[in-house]
């Protein structure tokens, strides 16, 4: 008997034939997707899909497991998601935590959606200080949130990738990088780097705030603050400069600082993210909303 998730996994891909999109459909990361498929496959004892570098495609077996399990699974669906609105079950207390202007934006946008369509939930937005970015969901004040990736947690599960954002170098207006119209991940070595001090993973600060360039060479620290607002006059003063998300020069402008865009960085990905086996309808409904709005805004009109 195939569980619930798994076929869920089996539908999503189905309709992509994408691992990413049916990640992002499914709110979970795409090795979960990858994980989820192959134990299904070892099951069964066939492929269901093949997929390459470039392509993914469904296989005869899979296509007819697909085709024979789908209609019954609507109507379950359909059947739970009627008892649902029939009994008002999805009430009570929603919280949603985000870390930059940029994720409350969009969490703000989804929680006008989200309560006009269930309007017996209690949605409750509050902002999570960088410095400490996994200590409301831990302690029990959060549901959900939406902050930046990666997070790789035992007790914090991650699901879709909600915003993709090109990176930026912060530096003083003075600075010799301030006059390029580009810089590079080699550039982190021309000055002092400012990072975040607090509970934050290692492999979080690495990712953000590196040690080393991609050639091998020592990125030099400046000071560790611990809340955004001293990282702009630390750069203006001259102290060092700081790596951040493009979209901060319409959020936080400040005298003497100027923002050059990466031209090799990844982008900066924030996600979805909540306490291990405490995911909810209400959770998981806010979610699907939050993924609609945000395609809906990079959608061209």
């Amino acid at each position: 008997m195939l569980e619930r998730f798994e076929l869920e996994t089996l539908f999503a891909l189905a309709d992509e034939l994408h691992f990413g999109r049916a990640a992002a459909r499914l709110h979970v990361s795409t090795g979960r997707v990858s994980q989820t498929l192959k134990q299904m496959e070892r099951r069964i004892g066939t492929p269901l899909f093949t997929r390459t570098s470039r392509t993914v495609c469904i296989t005869p077996a899979g296509q007819q497991l697909h085709d024979d399990l789908r209609p019954a699974y609507d109507q379950l669906r359909a059947g739970l998601q009627k008892a649902m609105a029939a009994t008002g079950v999805v009430s009570g207390v929603l919280r949603v935590g985000y870390t930059t202007l940029w994720c409350g934006d969009l969490v703000v946008r989804a929680a006008d959606v989200f309560r006009m369509r269930h309007p017996d939930v209690d949605l409750r937005i509050r902002e999570v200080l960088i410095h400490d970015p996994l200590g409301a969901l831990r302690a029990g004040e959060l549901d959900l949130q939406l902050s930046e990736f990666p997070i790789d947690e035992p007790d914090i599960t991650t699901g879709a990738v909600v915003l993709n954002e090109p990176r930026a170098l912060l530096v003083p207006a003075d600075h010799p990088l301030a006059r390029q119209d580009t810089v590079s991940l080699e550039d982190f070595a021309e000055a002092p780097l400012i990072t975040i001090a607090g509970d934050i993973p290692d492999y979080w600060q690495e990712s953000h705030f590196p040690s080393r360039t991609p050639s091998g060479k020592p990125v030099p620290r400046g000071r560790a603050v611990t809340y955004w607002q001293e990282v702009l006059p630390e750069v203006s003063a001259g102290k060092g400069v700081t790596a951040v998300c493009a979209r901060a020069v319409h959020h936080h402008m400040h005298p003497g600082v100027a923002f050059v865009p990466f031209r090799d960085a990844p982008p900066v990905q924030y996600g979805l993210m909540w306490p291990v086996g405490s995911e909810s309808a209400r959770a998981r409904l806010f979610m699907d909303t939050i993924l609609e709005v945000a395609e809906a805004a990079r959608t061209p009109r």
